[in-house]
Protein backbone atom coordinates (compact mmCIF):
# COMPACT_ATOMS: atom_id res chain seq x y z
CA UNK A 1 0.00 0.00 0.00
CA UNK A 2 1.42 3.39 -1.01
CA UNK A 3 1.95 6.14 1.56
CA UNK A 4 0.81 9.71 1.03
CA UNK A 5 2.47 12.32 3.25
CA UNK A 6 0.23 15.28 4.06
CA UNK A 7 2.10 18.40 5.19
CA UNK A 8 0.31 21.37 6.71
CA UNK A 9 -0.65 23.64 9.57
CA UNK A 10 -2.88 21.44 11.68
CA UNK A 11 -3.71 24.27 14.09
CA UNK A 12 -5.54 26.32 11.44
CA UNK A 13 -6.44 23.67 8.84
CA UNK A 14 -6.87 20.61 11.06
CA UNK A 15 -10.49 19.98 10.12
CA UNK A 16 -9.72 20.09 6.42
CA UNK A 17 -6.65 17.88 6.83
CA UNK A 18 -8.67 15.35 8.82
CA UNK A 19 -11.19 15.14 6.01
CA UNK A 20 -8.46 14.93 3.33
CA UNK A 21 -6.66 12.17 5.24
CA UNK A 22 -9.85 10.13 5.60
CA UNK A 23 -10.55 10.43 1.88
CA UNK A 24 -6.99 9.39 0.97
CA UNK A 25 -7.33 6.30 3.17
CA UNK A 26 -10.68 5.51 1.57
CA UNK A 27 -8.96 5.76 -1.82
CA UNK A 28 -6.57 3.01 -0.74
CA UNK A 29 -3.41 4.70 0.53
CA UNK A 30 -1.76 5.08 3.92
CA UNK A 31 -1.39 8.59 5.37
CA UNK A 32 1.37 10.27 7.34
CA UNK A 33 0.35 13.66 8.76
CA UNK A 34 3.15 16.18 9.29
CA UNK A 35 2.25 19.19 11.44
CA UNK A 36 3.84 22.53 10.55
CA UNK A 37 1.64 24.69 12.75
CA UNK A 38 3.19 26.98 15.35
CA UNK A 39 0.57 28.80 17.42
CA UNK A 40 -2.50 26.79 18.45
CA UNK A 41 -2.77 23.09 19.29
CA UNK A 42 -3.27 20.68 16.38
CA UNK A 43 -6.92 20.00 15.62
CA UNK A 44 -6.08 16.50 14.36
CA UNK A 45 -3.42 14.14 15.69
CA UNK A 46 -0.21 14.27 13.61
CA UNK A 47 2.14 11.39 12.90
CA UNK A 48 5.10 13.76 12.92
CA UNK A 49 4.76 16.57 15.43
CA UNK A 50 5.64 20.21 14.89
CA UNK A 51 8.49 19.99 17.40
CA UNK A 52 10.24 17.48 15.17
CA UNK A 53 9.77 19.71 12.15
CA UNK A 54 11.11 22.76 13.99
CA UNK A 55 14.08 20.78 15.30
CA UNK A 56 14.92 19.77 11.73
CA UNK A 57 15.26 23.50 10.99
CA UNK A 58 17.45 24.06 14.04
CA UNK A 59 14.84 25.98 16.07
CA UNK A 60 12.18 25.31 18.69
CA UNK A 61 8.44 25.84 18.52
CA UNK A 62 8.59 27.82 21.76
CA UNK A 63 11.09 30.25 20.27
CA UNK A 64 9.05 30.70 17.08
CA UNK A 65 5.82 31.25 19.01
CA UNK A 66 7.32 33.73 21.46
CA UNK A 67 8.98 35.75 18.70
CA UNK A 68 5.59 36.48 17.14
CA UNK A 69 7.14 36.83 13.67
CA UNK A 70 4.89 34.99 11.22
CA UNK A 71 7.28 35.33 8.30
CA UNK A 72 10.19 33.88 10.27
CA UNK A 73 7.99 31.04 11.50
CA UNK A 74 6.88 30.16 7.97
CA UNK A 75 10.47 30.22 6.74
CA UNK A 76 11.69 27.99 9.57
CA UNK A 77 8.89 25.45 9.30
CA UNK A 78 9.36 25.31 5.52
CA UNK A 79 13.04 24.46 6.00
CA UNK A 80 12.19 21.84 8.59
CA UNK A 81 9.45 20.30 6.47
CA UNK A 82 11.87 19.94 3.56
CA UNK A 83 14.31 18.06 5.78
CA UNK A 84 11.56 15.81 7.16
CA UNK A 85 10.09 14.82 3.80
CA UNK A 86 13.52 14.11 2.31
CA UNK A 87 14.16 11.77 5.24
CA UNK A 88 10.79 10.06 4.84
CA UNK A 89 11.50 9.53 1.15
CA UNK A 90 14.96 8.11 1.87
CA UNK A 91 13.39 5.72 4.39
CA UNK A 92 10.82 4.50 1.86
CA UNK A 93 7.93 6.06 3.79
CA UNK A 94 6.84 8.59 1.16
CA UNK A 95 5.31 7.66 -2.20
CA UNK A 96 3.50 10.96 -2.74
CA UNK A 97 3.00 14.29 -1.00
CA UNK A 98 0.06 16.68 -0.78
CA UNK A 99 -1.03 19.70 1.18
CA UNK A 100 -3.53 22.53 1.31
CA UNK A 101 -3.45 26.13 2.45
CA UNK A 102 -3.28 29.82 1.67
CA UNK A 103 -0.13 31.80 1.02
CA UNK A 104 1.67 30.82 4.22
CA UNK A 105 0.71 27.18 4.05
CA UNK A 106 1.54 27.01 0.36
CA UNK A 107 4.99 28.48 1.03
CA UNK A 108 5.74 25.74 3.56
CA UNK A 109 4.26 22.88 1.57
CA UNK A 110 5.82 23.88 -1.75
CA UNK A 111 9.31 24.15 -0.26
CA UNK A 112 8.92 20.62 1.07
CA UNK A 113 7.73 19.44 -2.34
CA UNK A 114 10.62 21.12 -4.15
CA UNK A 115 13.03 19.19 -1.92
CA UNK A 116 11.84 15.89 -3.42
CA UNK A 117 12.98 14.31 -6.70
CA UNK A 118 11.10 14.79 -9.93
CA UNK A 119 8.66 11.91 -10.42
CA UNK A 120 7.42 11.81 -6.83
CA UNK A 121 3.73 12.86 -7.08
CA UNK A 122 3.13 16.30 -5.59
CA UNK A 123 -0.27 17.98 -5.25
CA UNK A 124 -0.85 21.42 -3.72
CA UNK A 125 -4.41 22.65 -3.14
CA UNK A 126 -4.21 26.40 -2.64
CA UNK A 127 -5.87 29.69 -3.38
CA UNK A 128 -2.46 30.77 -4.71
CA UNK A 129 -2.84 28.31 -7.60
CA UNK A 130 -4.60 30.92 -9.75
CA UNK A 131 -1.93 33.63 -9.52
CA UNK A 132 1.82 33.74 -10.11
CA UNK A 133 2.66 30.12 -9.39
CA UNK A 134 6.40 30.22 -10.04
CA UNK A 135 7.40 30.39 -6.34
CA UNK A 136 5.29 27.31 -5.57
CA UNK A 137 6.26 25.18 -8.56
CA UNK A 138 9.93 26.10 -8.91
CA UNK A 139 11.46 23.68 -11.40
CA UNK A 140 9.81 20.48 -10.18
CA UNK A 141 6.59 18.66 -11.04
CA UNK A 142 4.17 20.20 -8.55
CA UNK A 143 0.51 19.80 -9.55
CA UNK A 144 -1.72 22.69 -8.47
CA UNK A 145 -5.44 22.57 -7.72
CA UNK A 146 -7.36 25.80 -7.23
CA UNK A 147 -10.06 25.25 -4.57
CA UNK A 148 -12.35 28.05 -5.88
CA UNK A 149 -13.32 29.10 -2.35
CA UNK A 150 -10.96 29.80 0.52
CA UNK A 151 -9.83 26.83 2.58
CA UNK A 152 -11.79 27.80 5.67
CA UNK A 153 -13.92 24.96 6.97
CA UNK A 154 -15.82 22.22 5.20
CA UNK A 155 -18.89 22.66 3.02
CA UNK A 156 -20.41 20.89 0.06
CA UNK A 157 -18.10 22.60 -2.41
CA UNK A 158 -14.84 22.30 -0.45
CA UNK A 159 -15.56 18.66 0.40
CA UNK A 160 -15.93 17.88 -3.29
CA UNK A 161 -12.66 19.65 -4.14
CA UNK A 162 -10.79 17.88 -1.34
CA UNK A 163 -12.30 14.52 -2.27
CA UNK A 164 -11.04 15.03 -5.82
CA UNK A 165 -7.62 15.95 -4.47
CA UNK A 166 -7.53 12.83 -2.29
CA UNK A 167 -8.47 10.58 -5.19
CA UNK A 168 -5.85 12.23 -7.39
CA UNK A 169 -2.93 11.94 -4.99
CA UNK A 170 -3.85 8.40 -3.91
CA UNK A 171 -4.04 7.35 -7.55
CA UNK A 172 -0.70 8.95 -8.37
CA UNK A 173 0.92 7.35 -5.33
CA UNK A 174 -0.30 3.93 -6.41
CA UNK A 175 1.53 4.04 -9.71
CA UNK A 176 4.57 6.09 -8.68
CA UNK A 177 6.75 3.12 -7.85
CA UNK A 178 6.30 1.70 -11.35
CA UNK A 179 7.96 4.74 -12.94
CA UNK A 180 11.64 5.02 -12.04
CA UNK A 181 14.36 7.47 -13.00
CA UNK A 182 16.33 6.17 -15.96
CA UNK A 183 18.99 8.84 -16.15
CA UNK A 184 21.81 6.85 -14.60
CA UNK A 185 24.13 4.76 -16.72
CA UNK A 186 23.65 1.19 -15.53
CA UNK A 187 24.34 -2.08 -17.29
CA UNK A 188 25.16 -0.43 -20.62
CA UNK A 189 21.94 1.58 -20.65
CA UNK A 190 22.09 4.80 -22.63
CA UNK A 191 21.61 7.91 -20.50
CA UNK A 192 18.87 10.46 -20.79
CA UNK A 193 20.07 13.42 -22.84
CA UNK A 194 19.16 16.99 -21.92
CA UNK A 195 18.93 19.43 -24.84
CA UNK A 196 18.12 23.15 -24.97
CA UNK A 197 15.99 24.75 -27.66
CA UNK A 198 14.51 28.10 -28.65
CA UNK A 199 12.17 28.90 -31.51
CA UNK A 200 15.09 30.24 -33.53
CA UNK A 201 17.14 27.05 -32.98
CA UNK A 202 14.31 24.52 -33.33
CA UNK A 203 15.43 23.05 -36.69
CA UNK A 204 18.89 22.30 -35.29
CA UNK A 205 17.65 20.65 -32.10
CA UNK A 206 14.99 18.68 -33.98
CA UNK A 207 17.55 17.12 -36.33
CA UNK A 208 19.94 16.35 -33.46
CA UNK A 209 17.17 14.90 -31.32
CA UNK A 210 15.87 12.66 -34.10
CA UNK A 211 19.41 11.42 -34.85
CA UNK A 212 19.99 10.53 -31.19
CA UNK A 213 16.57 8.91 -30.81
CA UNK A 214 17.22 6.76 -33.89
CA UNK A 215 20.19 5.34 -32.00
CA UNK A 216 18.32 4.50 -28.83
CA UNK A 217 18.58 7.66 -26.75
CA UNK A 218 15.75 9.46 -25.01
CA UNK A 219 16.09 13.23 -25.31
CA UNK A 220 14.52 15.72 -22.91
CA UNK A 221 14.18 19.09 -24.64
CA UNK A 222 14.09 22.20 -22.47
CA UNK A 223 12.74 25.52 -23.71
CA UNK A 224 15.49 28.03 -22.91
CA UNK A 225 13.19 30.53 -21.22
CA UNK A 226 14.95 30.76 -17.87
CA UNK A 227 12.72 28.20 -16.22
CA UNK A 228 13.78 25.64 -18.80
CA UNK A 229 17.46 26.14 -18.16
CA UNK A 230 16.99 25.96 -14.41
CA UNK A 231 14.93 22.79 -14.77
CA UNK A 232 17.61 21.10 -16.85
CA UNK A 233 20.38 22.08 -14.44
CA UNK A 234 18.30 20.78 -11.54
CA UNK A 235 17.71 17.42 -13.22
CA UNK A 236 21.42 17.15 -13.99
CA UNK A 237 22.30 17.67 -10.34
CA UNK A 238 19.58 15.21 -9.30
CA UNK A 239 21.10 12.49 -11.49
CA UNK A 240 18.30 12.13 -14.03
CA UNK A 241 20.29 13.40 -17.01
CA UNK A 242 23.47 11.65 -18.12
CA UNK A 243 24.61 13.68 -21.14
CA UNK A 244 23.96 17.22 -22.36
CA UNK A 245 23.41 18.73 -25.80
CA UNK A 246 23.39 22.41 -24.82
CA UNK A 247 22.63 23.90 -28.22
CA UNK A 248 20.85 27.02 -26.96
CA UNK A 249 22.80 28.94 -24.34
CA UNK A 250 20.82 32.15 -24.85
CA UNK A 251 19.85 32.42 -21.17
CA UNK A 252 23.40 33.56 -20.47
CA UNK A 253 22.76 36.67 -22.55
CA UNK A 254 19.64 37.54 -20.58
CA UNK A 255 21.52 37.11 -17.30
CA UNK A 256 24.40 39.29 -18.49
CA UNK A 257 22.44 42.09 -20.15
CA UNK A 258 19.25 42.15 -18.08
CA UNK A 259 16.64 40.34 -20.17
CA UNK A 260 13.58 38.57 -18.81
CA UNK A 261 14.60 34.97 -19.53
CA UNK A 262 17.65 34.53 -17.33
CA UNK A 263 18.23 31.09 -15.81
CA UNK A 264 20.38 32.64 -13.07
CA UNK A 265 24.13 32.96 -12.60
CA UNK A 266 24.73 29.19 -12.35
CA UNK A 267 23.56 28.33 -15.85
CA UNK A 268 26.00 26.12 -17.81
CA UNK A 269 27.66 24.81 -14.66
CA UNK A 270 25.78 21.69 -13.47
CA UNK A 271 26.98 19.28 -16.17
CA UNK A 272 30.56 20.33 -15.67
CA UNK A 273 30.30 20.03 -11.90
CA UNK A 274 28.83 16.53 -12.12
CA UNK A 275 31.31 15.49 -14.83
CA UNK A 276 28.82 14.67 -17.59
CA UNK A 277 29.76 14.65 -21.27
CA UNK A 278 28.49 17.80 -22.90
CA UNK A 279 28.38 19.25 -26.37
CA UNK A 280 27.76 22.99 -26.23
CA UNK A 281 26.95 25.59 -28.85
CA UNK A 282 26.17 29.31 -29.05
CA UNK A 283 22.50 29.14 -29.95
CA UNK A 284 20.60 32.46 -29.76
CA UNK A 285 23.40 34.35 -28.03
CA UNK A 286 22.66 37.02 -30.62
CA UNK A 287 19.62 38.07 -28.62
CA UNK A 288 18.22 39.26 -25.29
CA UNK A 289 14.53 38.80 -24.49
CA UNK A 290 11.92 41.29 -23.31
CA UNK A 291 8.13 41.39 -23.27
CA UNK A 292 6.02 43.72 -25.44
CA UNK A 293 7.90 46.69 -26.94
CA UNK A 294 6.84 49.08 -24.18
CA UNK A 295 8.46 46.78 -21.58
CA UNK A 296 11.99 47.37 -22.94
CA UNK A 297 14.00 49.54 -20.51
CA UNK A 298 14.61 53.09 -21.69
CA UNK A 299 18.39 52.62 -21.71
CA UNK A 300 18.07 50.19 -24.61
CA UNK A 301 15.84 52.31 -26.87
CA UNK A 302 18.55 52.90 -29.49
CA UNK A 303 19.35 49.20 -29.97
CA UNK A 304 18.38 46.81 -32.78
CA UNK A 305 15.09 44.98 -32.09
CA UNK A 306 13.00 42.25 -33.67
CA UNK A 307 9.35 41.70 -32.78
CA UNK A 308 9.15 37.93 -32.38
CA UNK A 309 5.45 38.09 -31.51
CA UNK A 310 3.19 40.61 -29.69
CA UNK A 311 4.45 39.38 -26.30
CA UNK A 312 8.16 38.91 -27.08
CA UNK A 313 10.63 41.55 -28.22
CA UNK A 314 14.17 40.45 -29.09
CA UNK A 315 17.18 42.78 -28.79
CA UNK A 316 20.44 42.17 -30.64
CA UNK A 317 23.49 41.70 -28.44
CA UNK A 318 26.35 44.08 -29.20
CA UNK A 319 29.91 43.11 -30.08
CA UNK A 320 31.03 44.15 -26.58
CA UNK A 321 28.34 42.02 -24.94
CA UNK A 322 29.19 39.08 -27.17
CA UNK A 323 32.86 39.37 -26.25
CA UNK A 324 31.91 39.31 -22.57
CA UNK A 325 29.68 36.28 -23.18
CA UNK A 326 32.59 34.46 -24.80
CA UNK A 327 34.77 35.07 -21.75
CA UNK A 328 31.95 34.05 -19.42
CA UNK A 329 31.30 30.78 -21.28
CA UNK A 330 34.99 29.90 -21.33
CA UNK A 331 35.23 30.33 -17.57
CA UNK A 332 32.25 28.08 -16.94
CA UNK A 333 33.38 25.36 -19.35
CA UNK A 334 36.96 25.41 -18.07
CA UNK A 335 35.64 24.21 -14.71
CA UNK A 336 34.03 21.11 -16.26
CA UNK A 337 35.18 17.76 -14.88
CA UNK A 338 33.84 15.80 -17.84
CA UNK A 339 34.50 15.89 -21.60
CA UNK A 340 33.39 19.02 -23.47
CA UNK A 341 33.21 20.01 -27.12
CA UNK A 342 32.10 23.46 -28.26
CA UNK A 343 30.51 23.69 -31.71
CA UNK A 344 30.70 27.10 -33.37
CA UNK A 345 28.29 27.90 -36.25
CA UNK A 346 30.25 30.57 -38.14
CA UNK A 347 27.28 31.21 -40.44
CA UNK A 348 24.93 32.47 -37.73
CA UNK A 349 23.79 31.87 -34.15
CA UNK A 350 20.04 31.73 -34.83
CA UNK A 351 17.42 31.77 -37.56
CA UNK A 352 17.58 35.59 -37.64
CA UNK A 353 21.39 35.83 -37.58
CA UNK A 354 22.00 34.85 -41.20
CA UNK A 355 22.71 37.03 -44.26
CA UNK A 356 19.74 39.29 -44.96
CA UNK A 357 18.11 38.64 -41.57
CA UNK A 358 17.59 41.41 -38.98
CA UNK A 359 20.20 40.23 -36.45
CA UNK A 360 23.00 39.40 -38.88
CA UNK A 361 26.01 41.23 -37.43
CA UNK A 362 29.18 39.26 -38.25
CA UNK A 363 31.38 41.51 -36.07
CA UNK A 364 29.39 40.63 -32.95
CA UNK A 365 29.56 36.91 -33.69
CA UNK A 366 33.28 37.17 -34.37
CA UNK A 367 33.84 38.89 -31.01
CA UNK A 368 32.00 36.07 -29.23
CA UNK A 369 34.03 33.36 -30.93
CA UNK A 370 37.34 35.18 -30.49
CA UNK A 371 36.97 35.64 -26.73
CA UNK A 372 35.55 32.16 -26.22
CA UNK A 373 38.49 30.51 -27.97
CA UNK A 374 40.99 32.75 -26.23
CA UNK A 375 39.61 31.84 -22.81
CA UNK A 376 39.11 28.08 -23.18
CA UNK A 377 41.74 25.73 -21.81
CA UNK A 378 43.62 23.81 -24.49
CA UNK A 379 42.02 20.45 -23.64
CA UNK A 380 38.53 21.60 -24.67
CA UNK A 381 37.76 20.74 -28.27
CA UNK A 382 36.37 23.52 -30.48
CA UNK A 383 34.71 22.59 -33.77
CA UNK A 384 34.08 25.49 -36.16
CA UNK A 385 31.76 24.96 -39.12
CA UNK A 386 31.09 27.59 -41.78
CA UNK A 387 27.32 27.09 -41.67
CA UNK A 388 24.41 28.59 -39.66
CA UNK A 389 23.30 26.85 -36.50
CA UNK A 390 20.19 25.38 -38.13
CA UNK A 391 22.16 23.59 -40.84
CA UNK A 392 21.32 19.85 -40.66
CA UNK A 393 24.96 18.88 -40.98
CA UNK A 394 25.86 21.04 -37.98
CA UNK A 395 23.12 19.45 -35.90
CA UNK A 396 24.12 15.92 -36.88
CA UNK A 397 27.78 16.59 -36.12
CA UNK A 398 26.90 17.71 -32.60
CA UNK A 399 24.74 14.65 -32.00
CA UNK A 400 27.47 12.35 -33.31
CA UNK A 401 30.06 13.93 -31.02
CA UNK A 402 27.85 13.48 -27.97
CA UNK A 403 27.14 9.88 -28.94
CA UNK A 404 30.88 9.20 -29.18
CA UNK A 405 31.45 10.64 -25.71
CA UNK A 406 28.71 8.43 -24.27
CA UNK A 407 29.84 5.25 -26.06
CA UNK A 408 33.45 5.84 -25.00
CA UNK A 409 32.30 6.31 -21.41
CA UNK A 410 30.24 3.13 -21.44
CA UNK A 411 33.12 1.20 -22.94
CA UNK A 412 35.44 2.48 -20.22
CA UNK A 413 32.95 1.46 -17.51
CA UNK A 414 32.60 -1.98 -19.09
CA UNK A 415 36.36 -2.45 -19.33
CA UNK A 416 36.83 -1.46 -15.69
CA UNK A 417 34.17 -3.95 -14.63
CA UNK A 418 35.79 -6.70 -16.69
CA UNK A 419 39.09 -6.18 -14.93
Amino acid sequence: MATVVLVGTLDTKGEEYGYLADRVRTAGARVLLVDTGVVGPPLVEPDIARDEVAAAAGVTIAALASAGDRGAAVEAMARGAAVVVRRLHAEGRLDAIAGLGGSGGAAIISQAMQALPVGIPKLLVSTMAAGDTRPYVGTVDVALLYPVVDIAGLNRLSERILANAAAAIAGMAGVADSIGARGEIEGGQLPLVGATMFGVTTPCVTVAREWLESRGYEVLVFHATGTGGRAMEGLIRAGFIGAVLDVTTTELADELVGGVLSAGPDRLEAAGHVGLPQVVSLGALDMVNFGPPDSVPERFRDRTFYRHNPSVTLMRTTAAECAELGTLMAGKLNAARGPVTVFVPLGGLSAIDVPGAPFHEPEAGAALVRELKAGLRAEIEVVEMDVPINDPGFATAMAQRLDRYVRDGLAAVSATGAR
